[in-house]
């Protein structure tokens, strides 16, 4: 009975560890949808009960942005002087102020929601061929070490009778590279984050990436890059439709 109750507990605390911003970093069965989105075989596809997480997320405001502002610009004024330098000195008189309003803007992802810029970008079309947006600039901050992450995007989908607006595509990248992050689990959210929005046959994700922490501290290896890949639906299940992507990204 107890190693019953304890491998429940167990099965429990894996299924939170999976949830990555509010998605489901998992594939389930779900009767009536296949690889290439239409009914007949189960086959794998993101939670139904989770299909809508993407809409409700936001964690920041303007207003927390303007409330938070002077404690943030107070932790950067402690982060100097515990370097050593004074704060009051002239090149560091505003210091404090800027770097918060900066931070503030490279994690402004947590003010927007995926929902605010999809909401009138996703159009019926019969059209089942390939889509792709490659070379999305991307800049992000480590959460490990609070340095920039910058690379870029390329991203594929395989239609079912919907399309989302191309420029819509950046925008995902944006809103998610905008928070603290690591590269895994940002590809993994933009590959989701369109899966839930359009239900299409596949989708593919790539994002190749310099990180500073790697460059300019721990091994200093300046050339260094880090390529992430997740891949869902006809992407991951059928190797030729996956060999096109990767070809046409490449070329």
């Amino acid at each position: 009975m107890e190693r019953s109750k304890q491998k429940q507990m167990n099965q429990n605390e894996n299924e939170t560890d999976a949830a990555i911003n509010g998605h489901f970093d998992g594939r389930v069965k779900i009767p009536g949808w296949s690889a290439g989105g239409a009914a007949g075989n189960p086959s794998t596809a993101p939670s139904s009960s989770v299909m809508e997480s993407w809409r409700e997320e936001r964690t920041r405001s303007l207003e927390d942005n303007e409330m938070s502002l002077p404690s943030i610009a107070a932790a950067y004024t402690t982060i100097l002087r515990g370097l050593g330098e004074d704060p009051q000195r002239q090149g560091l008189l505003k210091t404090p102020w800027r770097a918060a309003t900066a931070m503030q803007f490279f994690t402004k992802g947590y003010q927007e929601k995926i929902i605010d810029v999809l909401n009138d970008a996703i159009f019926d079309e019969d059209h089942d061929e390939m889509v792709i947006v490659k070379d999305i600039d991307m800049f992000s901050m480590c959460e490990h070490h609070l340095v920039p992450i910058f690379g870029r995007v390329h991203i594929g989908y395989l239609p079912n009778k919907r399309v989302l607006g191309l420029s819509k595509l950046a925008r995902i990248v944006e809103i998610y590279s905008r928070r603290l992050q690591v590269q895994e689990r940002l590809t993994k959210q933009i590959a989701v984050a369109i899966t839930e929005a359009l239900q299409p046959a596949g989708v593919g994700v790539v994002i190749e990436a310099t990180h500073m922490c790697m460059v300019m501290r721990g091994v200093q290896k300046m050339n260094s890059k880090t390529v992430t890949s997740t891949m869902l639906g006809v992407f991951r299940e059928d190797p030729k439709t996956r060999d096109e992507f990767l070809t046409l990204i490449r070329s």
